[in-house]
């Protein structure tokens, strides 16, 4: 062998050692499997819409080879059956025993608040495709909680505007949850109705589990335009049930939950329902369209926005991995690099974040319609690119305290 063909062979050779290796390491990372702590209802008041989460998921995975970011995915599921307190004890699960790389959930955002400091001891980057907590991405942000669906108050800012200026609301009434997401989405209504020159005559506060709705009915004035409203689940079935049997008249303008696809076809009486939400399964867009015959197809009913939160949380996680290459390990920079994504084709249409870490993103007017034999949120209004503070300046609005039970000051009860 000359001393060419040697130099040539050994060239060859080295190359193809160099590009087993590469190969190698490239199927090493690829065999590396990402550990996803899936905390949400199973059971309790919220498993309805729980389920949906599931689906969303579910599907989003199927989809993509039951893989994210290129990587194998594992998911392991804990039931937090919508309690804070059940919650915190199936997290330490998640991250103590099963090692999982992220928190992906939960619904309730009682249990969401209640996780966070965990979160935060345990440095574990969590995604929240679901839970609302205006605080989580305003006074008190977490670093290591990346939340992709919404703010509570952020689609009732909306319609409290869209009740004072379209529908010509001078006087509302308020009903809801007698808890943080209760306080916090009829504090958008009441805040944007009465700024814009609206009067709220009174509140009535609900507990989370009230079989017998009636005593709070009867607590409604009936002078009002309407009565603003905030349920979810099992509880926006029963509520509206006993609202329309009660005999009131006057309006059901609502929080979007209320009227979610989840329970939808379980409530005949929703009809005429005005709400606003970021989602609805009849929203007239390409990849909603191609989103919702997916999931019907697989599930064998319309999606609804636990379904699509939770499968536009996988997209988030997705390319958020694909970002760090698989590197969970900082948590800090994996979550950094999920809230740099923009995704510009979600089913609710643009998403990115702002600055705060809350999505910007389109807003919607719905009304419960019948469709043949079947009830939709047709959309009559679309309010893009809606940020968690409104129209108001973002410095001056984290000054005021976060909306309860007290703030903002009805300024009508009692009047």
């Amino acid at each position: 062998m000359t001393i060419l063909k040697r130099l040539a062979w050994l060239a060859a050779a080295s190359f193809l050692l160099c590009s087993i290796g590469t190969d190698m390491r490239t199927a090493d990372a690829q065999a590396k499997t990402i550990k996803i702590g899936f905390l949400y209802p199973v059971t309790g008041v919220f498993a309805a819409p729980g389920k949906y989460m599931q689906e969303g998921l579910e599907l989003y995975l199927k989809e993509h080879n039951n893989t994210l970011g290129g990587f194998k995915v594992e998911v392991d599921v804990a039931d937090d059956q919508g309690n804070p307190s059940v919650g915190l004890t199936q997290i330490r699960k998640l991250v103590e025993q099963d090692k999982v790389d992220v928190v992906f959930g939960p619904l309730s955002a009682a249990v969401g608040s209640a996780i966070v400091p965990y979160i935060e001891q345990h440095k574990i980057a969590a995604v929240y495709p679901i839970v609302s907590s205006d605080d989580l991405t305003q006074r008190t942000p977490s670093e290591y909680i990346v939340r992709t669906e919404w703010s509570s108050s952020q689609p009732t800012h909306v319609l409290g505007d869209y009740a004072y200026k379209t529908l010509k609301y001078r006087k509302v009434a308020t009903i809801a949850y007698d808890f943080s997401f209760g306080w916090e989405s009829l504090g958008g209504f009441v805040d944007t109705f009465q700024r814009d020159g609206g009067k709220i005559t009174k509140q009535v506060w609900t507990p989370l589990v009230t079989p017998d709705y009636s005593p709070y009915l009867s607590a409604l004035p009936r002078d009002v335009d309407a009565v603003m409203c905030s349920y979810s689940g099992a509880a926006a079935v029963n509520f509206i049930k006993q609202y329309k049997a009660f005999g009131l008249k006057m309006p059901l303008i609502c929080q979007g939950n209320t009227v979610d696809e989840s329970t939808l076809q379980e409530s005949p009486d929703a009809v005429g329902m005005i709400t606003a939400l970021q989602y609805s399964a009849a929203l007239k867009n390409p990849a909603n369209e191609k989103f919702v015959a997916a999931y019907t197809k697989a599930y064998g009913h319309e999606p609804s926005y636990y379904a699509e939160g939770t499968y536009v949380g996988a997209q988030y996680l997705d390319r958020g991995l694909a970002a760090v290459k698989g590197n969970t390990a900082d948590s800090v920079a994996f979550v950094k690099a999920m809230r740099a994504v923009r995704i510009t084709d979600a089913p609710r249409g643009p998403v990115r974040f702002d600055d705060h870490g809350n999505p910007v993103q389109n807003i919607y007017i719905r009304r419960v319609e019948k469709q043949g034999s079947r009830f939709e949120n047709v959309v009559l209004q679309t309010y893009p690119n809606v940020s968690q503070f409104w129209t108001y300046n973002p410095a001056e609005y984290l000054k005021q305290p976060v909306y309860d039970r007290t703030h903002p000051a009805c300024n009508g009860c009692g009047g």
